[in-house]
């Protein structure tokens, strides 16, 4: 003991009651981490045996397969819908209970202040209402069918109060019971998500004010000469014609700092996260059977647990008919979103539809607003969000003819503006999903997707009878003076209703047999309609189309080869443009000769153990920042399009004068400071070679809670993994989003079908289906999802039961 401590006796009582509060705390923390395996042990799901169900009219059988695929089968809709919510909230309740909160804005009661501006941008867009709007004008059957998932949803709650998933003991809260508005909220968030890009027109705004139309022009093409519409009979190979509409060059009120918190509010996190999927269609003429092959993967946002349940639902349809479909479902609501029956198969991308605008209100000192009938008064409701361990907070949300003002959620903005979006119009009122799930030819399902207002996206479709298809769907606008990409001012870009539905673009049974989509432009050169301004880049697209061509005897492998491609065009074009730049520069040093010399002769596959990839995705990392910062100062980070990858080919590979920074003598000497930029940002080795792509290209999936916790998170997740392909790969993924599954229909034999999900059915991290999925999907790999009786009955290893 020290001379000081035997001196001062409160010395040594202050270090053994130190001593002791650690201990305490290691006690608390490790009692907690002890609490938290057994209630996530205890939360685990029953999968054998019989569970008593109130509300079945019948005994409803239900068989997982290797992977917890639960096959479902009742006697009746009603009891098999009852099932379907009940083994799902099993699987999945506590991200049924979040994505619900998260949709309607609810979820800092929950959570607490932090997300309280997430809760009021949504409580603005009025989702709830129109959820509610929604359920009370769907038709007797849909109601119903809602009700009986709630049923079972419910039935799960009240029966495992003590059991509950361990996330709501953590968070010390429990799940109210589920209503059909619920269902129809998590619908919505999808719409949200795939159909929301108000945020983007006052970003461009910002932009177009600084950089005038003329210049801005190149950093927002519509379409490129490499688009294939599906349309189209050949490669479309001409230069769309349209342009930006003029702007006012005086800037708005908004900050920088107001809309990228705005981005993150909404979950728009990732500037090249830009929602997108492929999908593709082949005849039997390309195929070793003779019989169609249809294959989607859908790229959103990566999620544990996953954005989609794998299930497969049957029973006695409607008509003397049988329902049976099997696909992903969106956790929280009843059907199959998409997949397959015995006779149809169908999958989505977005389409990118332009679905919302943002008007500039005039406004009087009267809380009045000019409309098209005189002047009248803002509408307000008042919202009161509820603040765990705050005080309730209330929100007041203003309403024009054209929809709600979203001006509180841009704190500097002085103007009224209000939001349009065709979700909102009354018509936007149906959920034809169950009819989707029941169609069983081409007509038919066509006849369905009239009532699809949205999210707009392109379907793909394939049936046995060998016809193959495609269909845009969703309410797109028409504008009186076009789409805008800005906000308008009110009176203008007026919307005239919504391009009919026969006249969206669509074809069936193309000669050459080939139809793809990959969020690239899908309108036909002299198509009538304005669908978006906004088209992705083409390149996965093109890729699509051109891998698929002139090939024949293609297989399910084959198609599942396709979905893991990461070849890019655009970035072998690069690399070799900035090995020119390199060559002819008088600046290189000798890292950047080396990193010539890699580039000059790569193949363009983007894997992992890759220098060339890695030297030139460093470059594409700098790139926008080193063009638009000299021009826009930190307003740069506002520039994002769907068509952004295609500005950079044409900027790079045209060298346009207005382009080139001051300093720079010509645009050899200005890429080879990108790469130098890149190089150093990213931390290159002096040694190239010694150099690899998945060193600064990886993948980190967490668990939203677990992921936060010493001694879960090693094990709840992926941990940071080398990840191959970039945002211009058929195989799209980053860091935050990318294939959420893989399908492949097979119409010579169902069973022979594939489709895999990113991690696994269940939520729990004790379950042997929360990761199993992982592997194949990380692997670019993938298994059969049995539909078939004989294959269901050969592939069941668990078998449960429910009884009324």
């Amino acid at each position: 003991m020290s001379r000081s401590v035997r001196k001062h006796p409160w010395l040594r009582l202050f270090a053994w009651l130190f001593v002791v509060i650690i201990l305490l705390a290691a006690a608390a923390i490790g009692g907690g981490a002890l609490w938290l395996k057994h209630a996530i042990r205890a939360s685990l799901t029953q999968i054998d045996g019989s569970i008593q169900l109130s509300g079945l009219s019948a005994e409803v059988t239900v068989r997982r397969d290797e992977h917890g695929v639960p096959h479902i089968e009742a006697a009746n809709l009603d009891d098999l819908f009852v099932a379907q919510g009940y083994v799902t909230a099993q699987d999945r309740l506590w991200q049924m209970d979040m994505t619900r909160r998260y949709v309607a804005g609810e979820i800092a009661e929950v959570l607490g202040k932090s997300l309280f501006a997430h809760d009021r941008v949504q409580r603005l867009l009025e989702i709830r209402p129109k959820a509610e709007q929604i359920v009370a004008t769907l038709s007797d059957r849909d109601r119903r069918f809602l009700d009986d998932y709630a049923r079972g949803v419910n039935a799960f709650i009240t029966a495992h109060q003590d059991t509950l998933p361990a996330e709501f003991g953590l968070l010390m809260y429990k799940p109210k019971p589920w209503r059909p508005v619920d269902s129809v909220l998590i619908l919505l968030g999808m719409v949200q998500m795939q159909d929301e890009h108000w945020p983007s027109k006052l970003d461009h705004e910002e932009v177009l004010a600084k950089l005038g139309p003329a210049l801005a022009a190149s950093l927002y093409p519509v379409g490129s000469w490499r688009d294939h519409p599906p349309t189209a009979a050949i490669p479309d190979l001409t230069q769309p014609q349209e342009n930006i509409p003029d702007v006012p060059l005086d800037e708005s009120q908004t900050q920088l700092e107001d809309l990228l918190q705005l981005r993150e509010n909404l979950g728009h996190t990732c500037d090249d996260c830009a929602i997108g999927s492929n999908e593709w269609a082949v005849s039997g003429a390309h195929t070793a059977s003779g019989k169609p092959l249809m294959s989607n993967d859908m790229h959103i946002p990566h999620t544990i647990p996953n954005i989609w349940y794998e299930v497969d639902l049957k029973a006695p349809g409607l008509n003397g008919s049988d329902f049976h479909v099997a696909g992903v479902a969106t956790p929280g609501a009843p059907f199959v979103t998409a997949g397959h029956n015995d006779h149809i198969s169908w999958g989505f991308t977005s389409l990118y539809g332009d679905t919302q605008d943002l008007y500039i209100e005039k406004v009087n000192g009267q809380d009045e607003y000019e409309s098209a009938n005189g002047w009248k008064p803002i509408e307000h409701v008042r919202e009161t969000i509820r603040v765990r361990r705050g005080n309730d907070i209330v929100v007041d949300v203003g309403h024009t003819d054209h929809g709600p003002i979203i001006t509180p959620a841009i704190p500097h903005e002085q103007r009224v503006i209000s939001l349009r979006w065709s979700a909102y119009d009354p018509s936007a009122n149906s959920i034809p999903l169950f009819d989707v799930d029941s169609a069983s030819s081409w007509s038919e399902f066509r006849n369905i997707l009239g009532r699809w207002w949205g999210p707009s996206l392109n379907v793909i479709y394939a049936d046995d009878q060998g016809h193959i298809g495609y269909q845009a769907v969703g309410f797109i606008p028409i504008r009186d003076g076009g789409i805008t990409s800005v906000p308008a001012a009110a009176g203008t870009h007026e919307w005239q209703g919504f391009v009919p539905f026969d006249q969206l673009p669509s074809t069936e049974d193309p000669v050459n047999g080939i139809l793809a989509t990959a969020n690239a432009r899908v309108a036909p050169d002299g198509y009538p309609y304005q669908l978006t301004l906004d088209w992705a880049a083409p390149y996965r697209n093109e890729r699509i189309w051109k891998w698929l061509a002139g090939k024949n005897k293609l297989t399910p492998a084959d198609m599942l080869t396709l979905q893991g491609d990461i070849y890019s065009t655009l970035d072998q074009e690069l690399a070799h443009r900035y090995a020119y730049a390199i060559d002819h520069s008088t600046k290189a040093d000798n890292q950047l000769r080396q990193a010539a010399d890699l580039l000059r002769s790569w193949d363009g596959v983007m894997n992992t153990n890759s220098p060339a990839a890695a030297a030139i995705a460093s470059a594409r990392q700098a790139f926008w920042q080193m063009v638009l910062k000299p021009r826009l100062g930190d307003d740069w980070r506002l520039y994002g399009w769907g068509g952004k990858a295609f500005a950079e080919e044409e900027i790079v590979t045209h060298s346009p004068a207005p382009w080139l920074p001051s300093g720079y003598a010509n645009w050899d000497e200005f890429l080879t400071a990108i790469m130098k930029q890149g190089l150093a940002d990213e931390h290159a080795p002096a040694d190239l070679k010694t150099w690899q792509y998945g060193q600064i290209h990886k993948i980190d999936l967490e668990h939203p809670l677990y992921g936060n916790l010493p001694w879960f998170k090693s094990w709840t997740g992926t941990g940071p993994q080398p990840l191959a392909g970039d945002v211009t790969t058929v195989d799209q993924a980053n860091s935050l989003q990318g294939p959420s599954q893989r399908l492949t229909v097979d119409w010579s034999n169902l069973d022979n079908s594939t489709e895999n999900i990113v991690y696994g059915q269940s939520g729990n991290p004790m379950s042997p289906w929360y990761g199993d999925q992982w592997p194949y999907w990380y692997g670019r790999t993938t298994f059969t999802l049995p539909f078939s009786e004989a294959a269901i009955a050969a592939g069941a290893k668990h078998t449960l039961r429910l009884t009324p």
